[in-house]
């Protein structure tokens, strides 16, 4: 474990990513671009139903490809352009147009970059290992487990086996569709083009009258069946995607070796942390024996922890957390969920309990270069009792007694639900 003192850059990169918790949830930024355009139609594509393109997508394997990405955000919320949001830091991705460039292997190999106008933040997967470099402070950060995880990890791998039982693709599909038909329509569009490649439409929606949702639709590749483009509409829009991330191009074949290989920039500085495996215990409580046979059973029904409350149903559902350190979360501390009920942040080894202290550090908390405070205060309004962040897809309540409301529905419903 790295236990070097925090550097000022370091800090940085902490900071970003550890943005005030209602601003990553709403997803931030009005912008005025326009959408990803794709054709209206392509001819000569076999017609599927519904349930077979869900069933298509579960049996599809993972594909090699490499390709160009543009997410976008359009959520009605206050212009951002005065808090400094600007080049290659994932913070970027909270509103307007984001360019991505991703490769993969379609195994354990992965890379993607996010470009700024003139800096890049890249991730870079290979199996356990992980790597992040931002070149706006010059520093990477190398994820591994301990040599002694390593091995276990790999012993692991090869004496796994899966249950004889598990689903079939054509099952999950048919369970998957059943249970999003108790809330929504969901239906086929016509076919379109989208980074020149013929591509289906599933259409998803809602048939509450309250949700902030209109509709959700992703277009699946005709030939491989990978999803090429996520569009979400917000009911209030019909005309324009609140969110959409989609290839702009695409190639289905396995990238250069040396694309896929890190090599940290000469002059980076390099950070090592240790990231745990859980024990044998731990992993035993998520194997998949343990996955409930009842696949049309309700999520709600399962246990909630301490300290969380669900109301509402389907698209109104509501998420309400309790004992929140509102002020914590607003100085970008990630320790500040630390005295929510019920958390359990001993995490059964010393390496675990290590990265957790890593990230979440005694005292006030790293010094920030972007005002989080700002950002906050330009991002929700005041309301009885606390504050509210109100976009075009979800709602936010940040109350002064310590909880925290979230749902996809007005802020109204928000405040009705906690009684304020």
């Amino acid at each position: 474990m790295d236990t070097t003192p925090v550097s000022p850059a370091r800090s940085r990169t902490r900071t970003a990513w550890a943005v005030p918790a209602v601003a990553v949830v709403a997803v931030a930024a009005a912008f005025a671009a326009p959408p990803l355009l794709a054709s209206a139609d392509t001819a000569g594509l076999p017609p599927v139903t519904a349930e077979e393109l869900v069933t298509r997508l579960l049996e599809a394997e993972p594909q090699a490809l490499s390709g160009t990405v543009v997410h976008t955000a359009r959520l009605g919320l206050p212009d951002l352009s005065m808090t400094q949001v600007t080049g290659a830091d994932p913070i970027s991705l909270l509103g307007g147009s984001t360019t991505l460039r991703l490769w993969t292997d379609g195994e354990q190999r992965s890379r993607v970059s996010l470009l700024g106008t003139a800096s890049e933040y890249s991730v870079v997967a290979d199996g356990t290992q992980a790597w992040t470099y931002s070149s706006s402070d010059d520093e990477v950060v190398h994820y591994a487990l301990s040599p002694q995880d390593a091995a276990r990890a790999q012993e692991l791998a090869a004496t796994a086996t899966p249950p004889a039982d598990l689903p079939t693709p054509e099952q999950l599909g048919r369970d998957a569709l059943e249970r999003a038909q108790q809330d929504a329509t969901v239906g086929v569009d016509a076919a379109t083009t989208v980074a020149g490649r013929d591509a289906y439409q599933v259409v998803v929606t809602p048939r509450s009258t309250t949700t902030l949702v209109g509709r959700i639709v992703v277009a699946v590749d005709a030939e491989t069946w990978t999803p090429l483009r996520v569009q979400v509409w917000s009911s209030d829009d019909a005309a324009t995607p609140a969110l959409e991330l989609g290839f702009t191009d695409v190639t289905f074949a396995v990238p250069d070796a040396a694309v896929l290989t890190f090599s940290a920039p000469p002059g980076a500085s390099v950070r090592e942390v240790v990231v745990p495996l859980p024990d044998d215990a731990t992993l035993a409580k998520t194997a998949p024996t343990d996955l409930p046979t009842d696949l049309t059973a309700d999520p709600a029904d399962a246990p909630l922890p301490e300290g969380v409350a669900v109301t509402g149903t389907g698209w109104d559902t509501i998420v309400e957390l309790t004992d929140v350190d509102v002020a914590a979360l607003v100085a970008g501390d990630p320790a500040a969920v630390s005295g929510m009920s019920g958390l359990d942040k001993e995490f059964g080894s010393q390496g675990a309990q290590e990265l957790y202290e890593e990230f979440a550090p005694e005292g006030d908390g790293p010094p920030v270069d972007l005002d989080t405070a700002a950002l906050y205060e330009q991002l929700t309004a005041p309301v009885e009792g606390g504050r509210a962040l109100s976009s075009t897809l979800l709602s936010v309540l940040v109350l002064d007694d310590g909880r925290v409301l979230v749902g996809a529905v007005p802020v109204d419903a928000l405040r009705a639900a906690a009684g304020a």
